[in-house]
């Protein structure tokens, strides 16, 4: 749990419910002091999550100087704030954010950590000494034409763009291996499988390559959900009416909110609606969700391919990561597989957490916001891990077991599908069955039974005629 800092040295700090002693060294206040007793909940503190704590400084910049071009603060203070926002956006003083991330009040607690924080830098830069409020005030200047309730969920919406930025790129470079072994294994011809039973004939390169467009899809799903994200409530204060915001601040902070950030965040069209409405986080967890379900079925599929490697299926070879048994000599498991599997369970777990906490939002505000960012920032965090982990220590060097897969297919009777066109389904299925009953390849029953010649049989069955449609031509008779 987080701790105070042990030093004799402090400074008294007061709020309406009393004083407080704070630590002399800390850039925090008395607000957050509160909020550190108070929510000794999860261990995890909100400078544990970078993208927010920059975002976060990134609303606070914007907010100050749109609040100097309007007058609601001086150029002075305004400068200051944004050379603190400066600092904490370059990675400095994240430590400070001692907050916990499952917290009551809407995040309440983690807008008054940042005001204080950067009110604290502000005063140095200065020149005065930290909690010299009357000077520059968390409150007063730092949070001005400011609430909570569009400062919070502003910042959480630029983190989780930041955020999915990254996992999209993971996602890419997944992509781009698969599709780096569905050319590699473009020519190994191996028996499909529907419901584990033996289907049809295909082509590793054509089961990799659908593993590669599986992710590409959801990369363009997350783009669609990423977008709607972007439209934000800066501006409308507590419930959306924008009191206490200086006239013409809405208009001036957005813009520079999307110069600062990178983010092409925009006003909502009704401040009173997007300040209760959660709905983006429930489609953009719903995306995550899908990410991760086809993820988990890659993986599945991955772990099912290369079981064995003599009693499984062993069409493919993993690379060997470390020992899999402390009692079995020899034994190496998919753990790269399995450990993205339980990343996938984690991202459906957080998904009904958002869901919920989205659906118990009332009437002007949704209280539930932290759970909701952090259940989100887990579950795009470890995806993009989880992508990376998959390329690198798996995809990256898959092998094809090209001996297994030819004999299996060369003695395999399901080829006798692709001869349908030419036999028909009876004759088809009798030699299947006569095959399967005497152990022969489907050539040699083909002659057996007079249905055609070994040689013409071996001559059709070829990868260009089991593996892809054909001309239509007449059906034997």
């Amino acid at each position: 749990m987080t701790s105070f800092p042990q030093s004799r040295a402090c400074r008294t700090e007061q709020d309406f419910l009393g004083n407080l002693e704070i630590p002399a060294a800390a850039y925090w206040g008395v607000h957050t002091a509160r909020a550190v007793e108070n929510f000794r909940i999860s261990g995890r503190t909100v400078g544990e999550l970078p993208i927010l704590v920059r975002a976060l400084a990134q609303v606070k910049k914007a907010a100050a100087q749109a609040n100097a071009r309007v007058g609601a603060i001086d150029v002075g203070r305004a400068n200051a704030i944004a050379h603190a926002c400066d600092d904490v956006i370059a990675g400095m003083l994240h430590d400070q954010f001692v907050v916990d991330v499952i917290q009551g009040g809407a995040g309440t607690s983690t807008n008054m950590n940042a005001n204080e924080v950067i009110a604290n830098r502000a005063l140095e830069h200065m020149g005065h000494q930290k909690g010299t409020y009357s000077i520059l005030h968390p409150n007063d200047h730092v949070n001005a034409s400011q609430s909570t309730n569009d400062v919070y969920p502003t910042a959480l919406r630029l983190a989780a763009w930041c955020g999915i930025e990254d996992l999209l790129d993971a996602m890419a470079s997944l992509r781009r291996s698969f599709e780096h072994k569905a050319a590699e294994f473009a020519h190994v011809l191996k028996i499909g499988r529907t419901q584990l039973q033996d289907a049809v004939p295909m082509t590793l390169g054509q089961e990799f390559t659908a593993f590669a467009i599986m992710i590409g899809e959801d990369e363009s799903r997350l783009r669609e959900a990423r977008a709607l994200i972007t439209e934000i409530n800066l501006g409308a204060t507590a419930i959306g009416t924008g009191i206490n915001a200086a006239a013409g601040y809405a208009d001036e902070v957005i813009p520079l909110l999307a110069e600062i950030s990178g983010v092409p965040v925009v006003k909502a069209e009704n401040l009173v609606e997007a300040t209760q409405d959660t709905g983006a986080f429930v489609q953009l967890s719903g995306v995550l969700k899908r990410v991760a379900c086809k993820l988990s079925k890659t993986c599945n599929d991955l772990r099912l391919l290369s079981s064995g490697p003599q009693a499984g299926f062993g069409d493919i070879f993993l690379p060997a990561r470390q020992a899999g048994s402390s009692i079995m000599p020899g034994k190496v498991n998919p753990v790269i597989p399995e450990v993205v599997n339980q990343v996938a369970y984690e991202v459906i777990g957080n998904d009904v957490t958002i869901t919920m906490a989205s659906e118990a939002g009332q009437l002007q505000l949704n209280a539930f916001e932290p759970i909701i960012a952090w259940s989100l920032f887990k579950s795009v965090g470890h995806l993009t891990a989880a992508c990376r982990t998959l390329k690198r220590y798996c995809v990256d060097g898959i092998r094809a077991n090209e001996e297994l897969l030819a004999r299996r297919v060369a003695e395999s009777v399901t080829v006798v599908t692709a001869l349908n066109p030419i036999i028909g389904y009876e004759n088809a299925a009798r030699l299947a069955k006569h095959a399967l009953a005497n152990r022969e390849t489907i050539a040699h029953s083909a002659q057996a039974l007079g249905i055609l010649g070994a040689a013409e049989v071996e001559a059709l069955l070829v990868p260009e005629t089991l593996t892809r449609p054909l001309p239509s031509r007449a059906m034997a008779s």
